[in-house]
């Protein structure tokens, strides 16, 4: 192994530990104070506006707004809903922001730029990129998650980062490009001042593409045989610098190893000059290179930030999270713990040069990429103030870090997990658990899990369990045809749906230090097949890799599982290829696992501590009678009668109010208001459909407004 270039940093001996992906132990055990102040980018008192997809730079989801309160939430009434059939159905991802008597979004399979009235739900104006071939290509035009927005020279500008991967910067009241910013595109379908064409930049220094000798084509970018690049995630601006993620192909359709990677680019606001790019995969003389063997390095990527960045602009310091490298579920071609890979980086906004980092799944395997943005917020722990950031992932596990360091605010430690058995695979031997706040949502599949009413009931889960083989650590290797002795696949719980995932993002209180997350325990299944079985000729790269998941798609099985156990049906995962007899995860019609299937839980950032846990809405009522009216359960006053619904609220936290989206159990979609310290039901109210994702609120012409994402639409509600 190549000796590490451990560059300088301006942090403690245990920071760089911090960076080398290990823990330290630091004492964190009585209760910190409450309350106090708010870091620079962070909800301000009296703020009306919304001015980020997750309210502010610090992306917490939180508005001091307070008009609308428990007593009178069962009065909101339906505003206005935008479906505007010139763009197309809206993206159920995307977060507006509200700014300057604005609402800004994108909707559309092509990901328009719309700006709407914040009164009406109207249509004032919209952008769009003209098409090339690159845009066509992408498989994330339909996701975009926002706009990003911010005041340059005095002027309101809009940026958003295109399905082509292009940048622009418009004007916010006429949806026009700047003049004077950017640099000409060299298409003539484009407008030549207000664009920057960000894949010139990220390869115009990479090796595979110089080495091709090619001249550039604007239409086409990157040619497909050495990798893809787009975007679903808006831009963030932080002070005067506009830093853009990407998104490559997805990992869990890949055959092909060759890809670029996802490195992250950043521009002068004012100008649209080009200021610094962060290699995400480490090049030679860089911190982290050894991490990769066998010269993957040179022709391998992905390592995107797909999911929202966050950022302290009192610092200058701008939040990456990374997903895992070039392909999903087997990397026996890129041996090594290949940093930044499912990572979380702080940069220097004005110089792109890492201040920490922390890697959270070594040599990931499991689709365990980084789902949703780090929360920045200050914490009070063991009397001392804290300056945090809180990454939220599938895994079920919160990772506390001192923004500013890197510094663990409790102790990480790497622990042995189990190896992979498949040929040319090598794991990392030990992967990073979090000490404290305790996991959110099941971990795994383990005796503790099994519902316990009765001796006679454990009894008999426990034997379905050992029947159906259902039993699985935390980091279970998938396993491989032809050593898969019958079974659909390897277990892994949480699946690559979560935990938490991109359609339920947390929030948090700033004044608090509380977060509240969504969550749901699901487990996945994961069969490797040889590469070529599966291969896409019309898919990036040439080289087809040895092993590959066997399914067309990632995350289905997490979902049916969990839904399966609420509805006492077969689990999903012994629904697999080849099983010799399906094995049910219920005993009379009853789910052997404890619930909730979805969840809300509440943890105190402040001591670690979960304050409270609710199921995600309400499992039906044929579910709850079903439990209710058991045999088995009758007599017994110890049985949780509402196991929840699968899948992620939609969450939001005001001054007064926690709001949640989720199911009744009359199958209806609702709003509901929850009390932020207890998780008691203040209120709901219907909504014309289930919301995931995320909801925002903002105040115009004197009422607050709340904005629900739905399927193809936004909804907004008020007092009447």
């Amino acid at each position: 192994m190549k000796k590490r270039n451990a560059q300088l940093l301006n942090v403690s001996i245990a920071g760089i530990c911090f960076a080398l992906g290990f823990g330290v132990f630091i004492s964190a055990q009585t209760r910190g104070a409450r309350g106090a102040q708010q870091a620079t980018g962070q909800p301000q008192s009296g703020q009306t506006q919304w001015t980020h997809i997750g309210g502010d730079a610090a992306h917490t989801r939180y508005s001091p707004l307070n008009q609308i309160n428990a007593s009178n939430f069962e009065s909101l009434v339906d505003a206005w809903t935008f479906n505007d059939p010139a763009v197309g159905t809206m993206t159920a991802r995307a977060t507006p922001v509200y700014v300057g008597g604005k609402l800004l979004s994108v909707a559309g399979p092509r990901r328009h730029v719309v700006s709407i009235d914040p009164a009406t739900g109207k249509t004032l104006w919209t952008f769009v990129e003209p098409e090339t071939a690159r845009s066509k290509y992408s498989m994330r035009a339909a996701y975009g998650k926002g706009i990003a927005y911010a005041e340059v020279n005095g002027k309101g500008v809009v940026f958003i980062s295109t399905p082509g991967f292009f940048l622009f910067a418009l004007d916010a009241d006429t949806g026009k490009p700047l003049a004077n910013w950017g640099r000409p595109i060299g298409l003539k379908e484009f407008p030549q001042t207000g664009g920057i064409d960000l894949v010139q930049d990220l390869i115009r220094d990479w090796e595979p593409w110089t080495k091709l000798g090619k001249a550039y084509d604007p239409n086409q970018g990157m040619p497909l045989e050495i990798g893809y690049i787009t975007s679903s995630s808006p831009p963030i601006v932080v002070n005067d610098v506009v830093i853009v993620g990407n998104s490559a192909e997805q990992g869990y359709n890949q055959t092909r190893k060759e890809m670029v990677p996802g490195d992250i680019l950043a521009y002068d606001a004012r100008t649209g000059k080009f200021m610094w790019k962060f290699n995400v995969i480490p090049r030679p003389g860089e911190f982290g290179h050894d991490t990769w063997e066998n010269d993957a390095w040179s022709w391998t990527g992905d390592v995107s930030s797909w999911a929202p960045m966050s950022a302290d602009p009192q610092r200058g310091i701008v939040y990456i999270p990374t997903n895992g490298a070039t392909v999903d579920f087997y990397g026996g071609f890129r041996p090594g713990n290949n940093l930044y890979g499912t990572s979380l980086i702080a940069l220097d906004v004005k110089t792109g040069k890492r201040v920490w980092h922390f890697q959270m799944v070594h040599h990931d395997i499991w689709n365990y990429d980084t789902p949703t943005a780090p929360i920045v917020m200050d914490v009070t722990v063991n009397g001392r103030r804290i300056p945090g950031v809180f990454q939220a992932t599938k895994q079920a596990f919160l990772y506390a870090f001192n923004r500013q360091t890197g510094e663990p605010i409790w102790p990480i430690v790497e622990r042995p997990v189990p190896q992979s058995k498949v040929p040319g695979e090598k794991l990392a031997a030990t992967q990073p658990f979090p000490t404290k706040p305790a996991p959110y949502d099941l971990q795994g599949r383990t005796e503790d899990h099994l519902i316990d009413y009765t001796p006679e009931i454990k009894k008999r889960a426990l034997e379905q369990a050992k029947a159906g083989n259902f039993f699985a650590p935390l980091f279970n290797p998938p396993i491989h045809q032809g050593n898969a002795e019958g079974a659909p696949g390897a277990r892994i719980c949480p699946g690559d749906t979560g935990g938490v995932n991109i359609t339920g993002p947390p929030a948090a209180d700033p004044t608090t230090g509380i977060i509240y997350i969504t969550s749901h325990s699901g487990c996945g299944t994961a069969l490797l097949v040889p590469g070529k079985t599966r291969d896409d000729p019309t898919q990036t790269g040439k080289t087809i890799v040895d092993w590959v998941r066997g399914t067309a798609a990632g995350g289905g099985e997490g979902a049916a599982e969990a839904a399966a156990g609420a509805r006492g049906a077969v689990a999903a995962g012994a629904r697999g290829r080849g099983a010799a007899a399906v094995v049910p995860q219920t005993i009379d019609g009853l789910s052997i696992w404890k619930g909730p299937v979805g969840r809300i839980t509440a943890i105190d950032l402040n001591t670690g501590e979960h304050l409270w846990m609710i199921p995600n809405g309400d499992a039906s009522e044929q579910v709850q009678q079903s439990i209710r009216n058991n045999p088995m359960l009758q007599g017994l006053t110890n049985v949780p009668t509402n196991p929840g619904r699968t899948g992620h609220a939609s969450l939001m936290a005001t001054s007064t109010l926690l709001l949640a989206t989720g199911q009744g159990s009359d199958n209806a979609s609702y709003l509901f208001a929850l009390d932020k310290r207890s998780g008691k039901r203040l209120g709901k109210v219907k909504i014309p459909a289930n919301s995931q994702y995320g909801m925002m609120t903002y105040m115009h012409q004197g009422k607050q407004y709340v904005v629900v994402q739905l399927p193809g639409r936004l909804h907004a509600l008020k007092l009447p």
